[in-house]
């Protein structure tokens, strides 16, 4: 099937201007396009990309001017970014997926697989596992007994999902991430020696949860360990026994969060933070990269430094301490 600007704009509400039938044969960086492929400008400071790209279609805002004599087509939408994200699900969606079952795995007795699941060669799925419609399970997973997966879930090669574990529709968790592992529980004894403390809990992903690569979400010593709706996290993230994160969060990489934390919704956090336990951060903050969060935070801040500090206090700190040295010379 052809693919025109005209087809792309009426996918994304948005509106074309030059050439609305030129064929469009895939999607590349913008540095990187050939002709007859589409990219795109999610922020005006690289509005001079449209002079300098071979790409035959952008994607740009609504306000990007096209220069006078350029070829290059326009699609302008409201969002660019939200606009790619939409096309690229639509061009994924297009892709065959694989279903049935492979073998050899091992199903337990008394597990029903639904019409239109995936289990891959090499996986285990336990006893009393339930399966969602149109769950996908690649190779050499392991869903442990007791576990639940909603509808749609994606559980990439490699995974590990714990015993009584429960996981939302539409959930994607990518390969070597763990889900209920015990968390770091160990009681200290007068000879110095430490006990484990028993995990009985477990975690709970919410709908829409995305797991990164090689990330860790402990189950809890009792109750629940839960990521709320919407929330993603990148890989090599640790999260720890009974953290409560609330809606559409997005963690960057190398973050960790201590026991007992709790974060609300809508909140923005760079990589390699690290936030102590037993807090409490409110809703729509943004944590810049390398922030340590020692503290209860409440909402709409930003933060950045170790410890972390108002942003505009942490780029006057700068500016002062690069100044330091001049200071003491003075005589």
């Amino acid at each position: 099937m052809k693919v025109t600007p005209l087809m792309i704009a009426s996918m994304v509400g948005g509106t074309v201007e030059g050439d609305e039938n030129i064929e469009i044969t895939g999607f590349a960086k913008i540095e990187e396009a050939e002709p007859g492929q589409i990219s795109f400008i999610a922020n005006p400071k690289y509005a001079h990309f449209i002079d300098e790209t071979k790409a035959s279609v952008l994607l740009v805002d609504r306000t990007i001017a096209r220069p006078e004599g350029s070829s290059v087509t326009l699609v302008r939408v409201d969002d660019p970014y939200v606009a790619l994200a939409d096309l690229l699900a639509a061009f994924q969606a297009q892709r065959p997926r694989p279903v049935g079952v492979e073998q050899p795995c091992f199903i337990a007795e008394g597990v029903e697989v639904p019409e239109g699941a995936y289990i891959g060669a090499f996986a285990y799925v336990g006893r009393g596992v339930r399966l969602g419609r149109n769950v996908m399970i690649y190779p050499q997973a392991y869903v442990g007994d007791g576990v639940t997966l909603g509808d749609d879930v994606v559980i990439r090669a490699g995974v590990r999902i714990y015993e009584g574990c429960v996981i939302g529709d539409r959930c994607i968790i990518h390969s070597g991430a763990v889900i209920g592992a015990d968390g770091f529980g160990f009681a200290p004894k007068a000879d110095g020696s430490f006990e484990k403390i028993a995990q009985i809990g477990n975690v709970v992903l919410e709908e829409d949860v995305e797991i990164g690569a090689n990330t860790t979400v402990d189950r809890a010593t009792f109750g629940s360990t839960r990521i709320g709706r919407g929330t993603k996290l990148d890989n090599l993230i640790q999260i720890a026994h009974n953290v409560e994160l609330g809606e559409n969060n997005v963690f960057a990489a190398q973050t960790g969060v201590a026991g007992s934390t709790r974060i609300g919704s809508y909140n923005r956090v760079g990589g390699q933070c690290g936030f102590a336990g037993h807090i409490r951060v409110g809703d729509r903050n943004e944590f810049g990269a390398q922030s340590g969060i020692p503290n209860n935070v409440g909402d709409d801040k930003r933060r950045i430094g170790y410890p972390a500090v108002d942003a505009a206090k942490f780029a006057r700190t700068q500016v002062y301490l690069g100044r330091l040295a001049e200071l003491f010379n003075k005589k």
